[in-house]
This record gives structure tokens, C-alpha cells and sequence, in this order.
């Protein structure tokens, strides 16, 4: 069974920190870095409104596309109008663990250790005033059948 949903989020995509260690005194702990909380609100605001009624259960694939801002350096007139590939930070994993974290968060699938597909993709947006002119990401997902041959 294939549940195809599909849903842009609008805003600058932000990259899900890395745990940091610190030691106060004789205490130490660990935290999460709240830089992609607010890119993490916009997921969770969109996603719910295509929330299936149970959490996604099995195989999962989620692709998601990237779009970034132009830099003024590629807003020059003999540069391309369409797509060009975002070739700097933040990485690509680390924009994919925000998104699967939040995504787990809302219940919209049961555990992200179940997403075992999905491509990942950055790109500067468009300046040809498409979909793709502003900053945002595209989220596909689909279920999976459970044996592959």
C-alpha cells in the first residue's frame, strides 16, 4: 500500500544541531542546540494538516527537497533562472534529522529509524518566479512494501 503525501513548508531551512556536552562544577549534562526549533514549529504547523489518523507504521520513504536563498553572487543576469545546486552548509543530514525529528514528534510516523529511503536534495531557488522562488522544502513521503523482490 502506497499513501503518497506530499507538502511544502515555507521558511529557511535550518539544520538540526548536534548534541553538546558540558560540565558545570561537578555536574555534566548534555543538550540539544534550539538554532532549528523555530524551522521545526513551520514543519509541524504544515505536516499536521496532512497527518494520516495513525502514526505511519513499517518501511517508510521520505524525500525532502531543499530550497536556500540566492546569494547575491548567482543573482547576476547571465546566471541561471532555474535550480542551481546549494553546495555550502548547512549539510544535508543534518537538515534531514530536523525534519525526521519533528515528524516522529507529531506522531506522524511511529519511529524515524523506519524511514530507510528518501533523497535529500539542496538547491538555491529559482529566480523565474516559479513554486520554487522562495526559501522552503518539499516533503514526499510514501509507504514501502515490506519485501523488496
Amino acid at each position: 500500500m502506497s499513501i503518497p503525501i506530499f507538502f511544502r513548508v515555507d521558511g529557511l531551512p535550518k539544520a538540526q544541531g548536534r548534541p553538546r556536552a558540558f560540565v558545570r562544577g561537578t555536574h555534566a549534562g548534555v543538550f540539544n542546540p534550539k538554532t532549528a526549533d523555530d524551522w521545526k514549529a513551520l514543519i509541524a504547523a504544515t505536516a499536521l494538516r496532512h497527518r494520516p489518523a495513525a502514526p505511519i507504521e513499517g518501511p517508510v520513504d521520505i524525500s525532502i527537497d531543499f530550497y536556500f536563498p540566492r546569494p547575491g553572487r548567482l543573482k547576476r543576469k547571465r546566471d541561471p533562472k532555474g535550480l542551481i545546486w546549494h553546495t555550502a552548509k548547512p549539510d544535508r543530514d543534518n537538515l534531514d534529522k530536523a525534519v525526521l525529528d519533528i515528524l516522529k514528534q507529531i506522531g506522524f510516523v511511529a519511529d524515524d529509524a523506519a524511514v530507510c529511503q528518501g533523497m535529500i536534495r539542496k538547491f538555491y531557488c529559482t529566480m523565474d518566479g516559479s513554486a520554487n522562488d522562495r526559501p522552503g522544502a518539499l516533503i514526499t513521503i510514501r509507504t514501502l512494501p515490506l519485501e523488496i523482490f
